[in-house]
């Protein structure tokens, strides 16, 4: 029993015993991993800026509301195309070598999943509004306001980014609202956020519990649902009464632009956005992000050219499709 009456002996095994035990268990599966689940081909690593505004969303606590990880249940399919994979993940390195935020995947769905929020809602201008006060876009919003990552100034400099914030919000404040440098960090990150496209080849999972299927297109395709698409991918800037926010995003209501026979312009707003400043913010290339058929964008343009008040001409995907194939022509002149 000598072993146990020496101090040395018996710590110094003990020592041997947990480091061997650590390597076993927890590194070499760790290595193993790494090693089995390449980021996958198409994925972007985050520049410098993107990781500082990571840090950004770490420190304000971010993702207490917010997840990044699409489960595979068909509720979830809003926020992606497909359920996330281990490869989603592997690229992430820890912020330190303390520190291991290599993924922030949350564990409540307060708020809405960002794993796709950079091709969800690309707009820097929206995502400004929205952080400065999120009741400025979503009226049911319960997300605090981060009034703290912005400034005010009367004469702001030409290289201030103004937010634009309609006035009634700014509580008697005078002067203009100017993005911090780490409110534009944090944006950068957030537009960071897209779902990385699987190989050619490679099936993605399949989305458990799927609803009943809806009507079918001509080619065989679920029918789009226009009022649907418009809610996930339009109404968070024009609002769903389709008024929009005087001094951020224009009214589709009674709009000369979804009223009138000008579809080539409308067709091409809605696949590689519009630059309104100083007037509103910059619309997106929405449709071109989501990578929109004839068949969305005539569903979206119906729902909005027979919605609040609006009864213009109703289209059909036909005419839509050869409108789109102009507009591209002409983008790629």
């Amino acid at each position: 029993m000598e072993f146990f009456d020496n101090h040395k002996k018996l710590f110094g095994a003990a020592t041997v015993f947990f480091v061997g035990l650590t390597i076993l268990v927890a590194i070499m599966p760790a290595v193993r991993n790494q090693e089995n689940n390449q980021p996958l081909p198409d994925a972007v690593p985050l520049n410098a800026q993107a990781v500082r505004g990571k840090a950004v969303f770490v420190a304000n606590g971010c993702v207490a509301c917010h997840t990044q990880q699409v489960r595979n249940v068909d509720m979830d399919k809003t926020w992606g195309s497909r359920p996330s994979l281990a490869a989603d993940y592997a690229g992430f390195t820890r912020t330190d070598a303390w520190r291991n935020t290599a993924t922030l995947m949350g564990t409540e769905r307060t708020g809405p999943d960002l794993t796709d929020v950079g091709n969800r809602q690309p707009s820097r201008d929206w995502n400004l509004v929205h952080l400065y006060n999120p009741r400025i876009v979503v009226g049911e919003s319960i997300m605090p306001a981060y009034t703290w990552l912005f400034d005010i100034k009367k004469e702001p400099d030409t290289s201030d980014v103004v937010v634009n914030v309609p006035a009634k919000y700014l509580h008697g404040e005078e002067g203009k609202v100017i993005a911090t440098q780490d409110a534009l960090d944090l944006i950068v990150y957030l537009q960071s956020l897209k779902q990385a496209k699987l190989p050619d080849g490679t099936e993605a999972p399949a989305f458990l519990y799927k609803k009943e299927e809806k009507k079918k297109t001509g080619d065989g395709k679920a029918a789009p649902d226009g009022m649907a698409l418009y809610t996930a991918s339009c109404q968070s800037c024009h609002q769903a009464n389709g008024e929009g926010l005087p001094g951020a995003f224009p009214a589709l209501k009674a709009s000369p632009v979804v009223t009138g026979d000008n579809l080539e312009l409308y067709v091409d707003i809605i696949l590689n956005g519009y630059d309104a400043r100083p007037e509103y913010g910059v619309m997106p290339p929405v449709g071109a992000n989501m990578e929109w058929t004839e068949y969305e964008v005539a569903a979206v343009i119906n729902h909005e050219r027979s919605s609040w008040g609006n009864n213009a001409k109703q289209v059909t995907p036909e005419e839509i499709r050869k409108i789109m194939d102009f507009v591209k022509q002409k983008t790629a002149r």
